[in-house]
């Protein structure tokens, strides 16, 4: 059986909190597939008392409580009365004769005993879902209860938990200790949710230290446990949830249980799980669609060791004049990463601005750590956190934003997502430079995609190719082109475009758009769904089939990542000239390739020229777009320097350098290492 993994002695027992209920087979398949995953060997979940008089009641108990204590430790807490058996027809209620309750965990020691040490006396009775004190007002039948069934666990051979209250309650541990329940009581739970603002939060060493010390005071030394605690990520700040929970584990209990593995849906959990405050629904590691939260990430790449290594990463702004750094929102990705390098290298100071949620980005900002020191910050946060990005902003003198939602396909899935990072962060950031004493200039990136799938374009095919057949659209697609947002993608980023251009009439504030073509170059993972170039080739290198959606022949204008770099430059030093304008920026006409021109070419590199796999045209697919750049050049004297050739050779050598070798051992050490210097 897998334990929790300890890096020190004095670390409390780590497990989780599930609420099954009956048929949640493959439910409790995924959060044990993830508990492995985590090295979690202990999880607290609910027996419902009610739910065993129901008609498959045995046979759900049967199967799951041997299925968990295959693989963990189970803190089973029994809780919830049958309907028929209270005082009134509800889980919540008080039972009609209080010995029934021990009477059942007798039955369930007697099947399952084996399956178990330690039973939980019931869950947060002062908590009205869970039970009706008001039916109950001296607590005389709960105690009269719990003191019951805690008697006979001990003379069965077990070990009880007394419930945990949320807020905690010390004079109602007295209570308990007056009626007799404590000295039956081998472990006392505490419950605490620092994102609860009903209740003021004091802290784990405050929280503790109050029960020890209460219970110190009636003679009573039993364990305390943190039965329940956990972080909701509902308004998306994920470092917030990391730094709550290496608090929990730092705390001076022997046990902590976090809530929980996935995050809820409407109508899953408890039999009384209806929930009016949305924040119920976000306390999980992952979100419901399965996709990890920081903290699951880190926890998996890196351990214990690696969650606490980033929450002790805490910010330290010099306000000294002169202090002032660019700041990167994305900075940890493909083109953030290639701009860091480049201002770093040339002497100054950079605040990466990024969530890390994207596969591989974590060894961009490790590579950027390695070489350039205490010269790049690392600010772990979403641009959904307006309080975060607005302290960022603070001391920042420029402002590059790329952090988005960047893929179609994703925005095709998880539409109000994309809304929320694209067009609510990019608000949040608007809104943090107007606010600035000092605003700094930005650049922001948009796409071509703000132009639609540019269908009306009559086009003709050659042997590779698409081409207009119009001679004055062979220049290009220049800024005059109407928009024509077409995915929810195109929609997020064709607002947050227009904002950023009305935010620098409306309010004065120096911002510049760029609506960017194919950029590749060194650091890009190469998704299917972003990153096609480098995609290309990766696959080729590993002797994967490469997917063809279409035809082949669509056309793109492909630009390097260093020209990119320099055109960013440009517009920052041009700012105060170039503000309120887009700009079209990629390859232009002199770095145009089709998709099956970029086969021969990645054949010539390889020894042949890659299998394909051909699927039908994506919604909105342009077949041809390139960028007309002479607005830009005109106004900068900018040009493209780095020819297709020339930049697919040089990521290929960059692939083929960094692939075959473990994650770590080429970045450092990964995730878990980008806070860590």
């Amino acid at each position: 059986m897998k334990r929790a993994r300890k890096t020190d002695a004095t670390q409390p027992t780590i497990g989780l909190v599930e609420w099954f209920r009956p048929g949640d087979y493959e439910r409790v398949e995924s959060v044990l597939t993830q508990a492995r995953a985590l090295g979690v060997g202990e999880m607290r979940t609910g027996i419902c008392w009610a739910d065993w008089y129901t008609s498959e009641g045995d046979g759900w108990y049967a199967w799951l409580l041997p299925r968990l204590a295959a693989d963990v430790n189970i803190l089973p807490c029994f809780r919830y009365t049958p309907p028929s058996l209270g005082v009134a027809p509800k889980f919540s209620s008080p039972p009609q004769t209080p010995k029934a309750y021990a009477d059942f965990i007798d039955v369930m020691i007697t099947r399952f005993g084996n399956y178990f040490e330690w039973i939980e006396l019931w869950n947060r009775p002062n908590h009205l879902n869970e039970w009706d004190a008001r039916m109950d007002p001296d607590w005389r039948i709960f105690s009269e209860m719990i003191g019951g069934a805690a008697y006979w666990i001990r003379t069965r051979g077990k070990k009880s938990v007394l419930p945990g209250l949320w807020p905690t309650d010390l004079d109602w541990l007295e209570l308990m200790n007056e009626r007799g329940v404590l000295p039956y009581i081998d472990a006392v739970g505490v419950h605490g949710f620092p994102s609860t603002p009903e209740f003021g939060w004091r802290g784990w060493d405050q929280e503790a230290a109050d029960v020890r010390n209460r219970l110190a005071r009636l003679g009573l030394k039993p364990e305390i446990w943190i039965t329940q605690t956990g972080f909701s990520t509902w308004r998306g700040d994920e470092r917030a949830q990391v730094r709550a929970f290496v608090d929990a584990v730092n705390a001076p209990v022997e046990r902590v249980y976090w809530q929980e593995v996935y995050d809820r849906t409407p109508g899953t959990g408890s039999p009384e799980s209806a929930h009016s405050d949305e924040r119920d629904y976000h306390y999980g590691l992952m979100r419901a669609d399965e996709s990890p939260k920081l903290l699951f990430r880190l926890w998996t790449e890196g351990g214990l060791d690696a969650v606490r290594e980033s929450a002790r990463f805490v910010p330290r702004h010099d306000g000294r004049a002169g202090a002032r750094t660019v700041l990167i929102t994305g900075g940890a990705g493909f083109i953030g990463t290639n701009l860091a390098d480049r201002l770093l290298s040339e002497g100054h100071k950079v605040t990466i601005y990024d969530d890390l949620s994207r596969r591989g980005v974590s060894d961009n900002v490790a590579w950027l750590k390695q070489k350039h020191r205490n010269q790049v910050r690392v600010e772990l946060a979403d641009v959904r956190d307006a309080a975060r990005l607005h302290e960022a902003v603070r001391t920042a003198s420029q402002v590059f934003h790329f952090a988005a939602q960047v893929a179609v396909t994703t925005s095709l899935v998880e539409p109000r997502q994309d809304y929320e990072v694209n067009i609510g962060g990019t608000l949040n950031l608007l809104e943090a430079i107007r606010g600035a004493n000092d605003p700094p200039s930005l650049v922001f990136t948009s796409t071509n995609k703000v132009y639609g799938a540019l269908s009306d374009l009559a086009l003709e095919k050659n042997h590779t190719r698409y081409q207009p057949l119009e001679a004055a659209l062979r220049t290009g697609i220049s800024e005059e082109r109407p928009l024509d947002f077409h995915s929810p993608y195109g929609c997020s980023k064709g607002a947050a475009d227009q904002y950023v251009l009305d935010y620098a009439r409306t309010f004065g504030i120096p911002a510049v758009v760029f609506r960017m073509s194919c950029i590749y170059g060194p650091h890009q993972m190469g998704t299917e769904d972003q990153g096609w170039v480098a995609h290309f080739l990766l696959r080729a290198i590993q002797g994967q089939p490469i997917l063809i959606c279409g035809d082949g022949l669509q056309v793109r204008d492909v630009l390097y990542v260093e020209d990119l770099v320099d055109a960013f430059l440009l517009a920052q030093a041009n700012n105060h000239t170039l503000s309120g304008q887009a700009f079209n920026i990629g390859g232009g006409l002199g770095n145009t390739i089709s998709l099956v021109e970029l086969l021969d070419l990645i054949g010539s590199l390889q020894t042949g020229k890659p299998a394909v796999r051909m699927d039908g045209w994506r919604a909105g697919d342009q077949r041809y777009y390139v960028s007309d750049t002479r607005k830009f050049k005109a106004a900068t004297g900018w040009a493209p320097k780095v020819s297709v050739r020339e930049g697919v050779e040089r990521l290929h050598e960059w692939l083929i350098e960094t692939q075959g070798v473990a994650a770590p051992q080429r970045a450092m050490g990964g995730l878990h290492a980008v806070l860590a210097r």
